[in-house]
């Protein structure tokens, strides 16, 4: 895009930080020789995704393709020409650092179909949501039993001071789960509180009362947590 791009990556070790250095490096070095200017050419840190691939491999790679459609700067995916869009789906050839076939793979066994289907699916998805919109935890897209299994994976020995909030929190659950999980009401406001996702209002909203009745509730459920520590 015009101030930043996507990339959609299967690494089979833990080396995306350092692929990630070496790519912006070096290509803001070839940069700034070409325009004889120096500093930085990418502000900040790169953002990274972890994706459920069975799930949401196509809906994302869909969505990459459509972004400079989205942002009308070319009518159809196939006119821009600095993605991978374009060889994927045959409009020109392959260059040796992509690979196609992940993607291809998921709509059929002949390379022909497959691009041909991947036009198509492409195009439909012109007016569908953004899958940003499905985003758990601020860094994954699957669902609550890929996030689970994630976080179960963090290694224990790593430092979380760096890591925001949100990313250390389980999935959101609905409001409603809490209501249906636990009988005393108390209980469910102080435990849907706690979960780190909605504030007092919001609770003390769906429950019918005051955040000032949400707050003693929680303040209950925290002063029995210390009673059973002591």
């Amino acid at each position: 895009m015009d101030n930043h791009y996507h990339l959609l990556i299967e690494t089979n070790s833990p080396t995306l930080s350092k692929g990630m250095k070496y790519l912006n490096g070096t290509y803001t070095q070839y940069f700034n020789r070409q325009h004889q200017r120096v500093g930085h050419v990418f502000q900040g840190r790169f953002k990274a995704i972890l994706m459920q691939k069975d799930a949401y491999l196509l809906e994302l790679a869909r969505y990459i393709a459509l972004n400079p459609v989205r942002a009308q700067m070319v009518r159809s995916a196939k006119e821009w020409r600095w993605s991978s869009y374009r060889a994927t789906t045959g409009y020109e050839e392959n260059a040796a650092c992509l690979t196609t076939e992940w993607i291809l793979a998921g709509f059929d066994k002949k390379m022909s179909v497959a691009q041909q289907r991947c036009r198509n699916f492409v195009k439909a998805g012109k007016e569908r949501p953004s899958p940003w919109q499905l985003l758990k935890n601020q860094i994954y897209l699957g669902d609550d039993d890929f996030v689970n299994d994630m976080q179960r994976k963090l290694n224990p020995e790593q430092s979380l001071k760096d890591i925001p909030k949100k990313q250390k929190q389980a999935p959101v659950k609905p409001l409603s789960y809490f209501v249906d999980c636990y009988k005393i009401r108390n209980e469910g406001m102080a435990q849907a509180y706690l979960s780190g996702h909605y504030t007092l209002a919001q609770v003390g909203e769906y429950y019918g009362v005051s955040y000032a009745t949400v707050s003693r509730a929680v303040k209950q459920v925290e002063k029995r947590k210390q009673e059973c520590q002591m």
